[in-house]
């Protein structure tokens, strides 16, 4: 199955919780994108809490990330770059079109709708499931030096030879044809 860290360098896990979801289980109607027209969605990013990345970490980035989408490219719902390293958690919601959940000096890049802030899940009609892949990772370096009007597949490049560990969490989503 298309695994999006399959040919990236293999690094350590650390833990990364929700009380939002849990891993394997479908995204709740709040994480699913009322922007794309699905009712009940409000597009609201998931609580994230994490513990145990390596010592020498020096920040965070958070993304997420549908391999799944029509796209031939997947779909980036959520990128997250300089999130300090004392911070461990983030509050469901923190990703608003202000980013008001979000620790200075973190900042939100544009999602693959041109966004910047969460946009939640919404597969095609009778396309199947889709895995939405919320990771954060630990980085490094104190900040990547990716632009805030960069994408995330561009801060993903610019990470890969940064990243320190990586927590996972994989959660489902879809929707039935009509």
């Amino acid at each position: 199955m298309n695994d999006p860290f399959a040919r990236l360098p293999e690094v350590p896990t650390f833990t990364v919780t929700s009380t939002t979801l849990k891993d394997g289980d479908p995204l709740p109607p709040a994480q699913m994108s009322g922007l794309f027209g699905v009712p009940g969605g409000q597009d609201a990013s998931p609580q994230l809490s994490w513990s145990g990345a390596p010592e020498g970490t020096k920040s965070y980035a958070v993304t997420v990330y549908d391999p799944d989408a029509p796209t031939g490219s997947g779909f980036w719902h959520w990128a997250v770059a300089d999130i300090p390293a004392g911070v461990t958690s983030l509050p469901e919601g923190a990703g608003d079109d202000t980013g008001s959940g979000l620790p200075e000096p973190a900042y939100q890049m544009p999602n693959d709708a041109r966004g910047s802030r969460f946009i939640g899940g919404a597969p095609p009609a009778g396309h199947g499931q889709h895995r939405y892949f919320i990771t954060v990772h630990a980085l490094d370096v104190e900040t990547i030096g990716v632009p805030a009007d960069g994408t995330p597949a561009y801060l993903g490049f610019t990470m890969a030879g940064h990243i320190l560990a990586r927590a996972t969490i994989v959660a489902t989503a879809e929707t039935p044809a009509a």
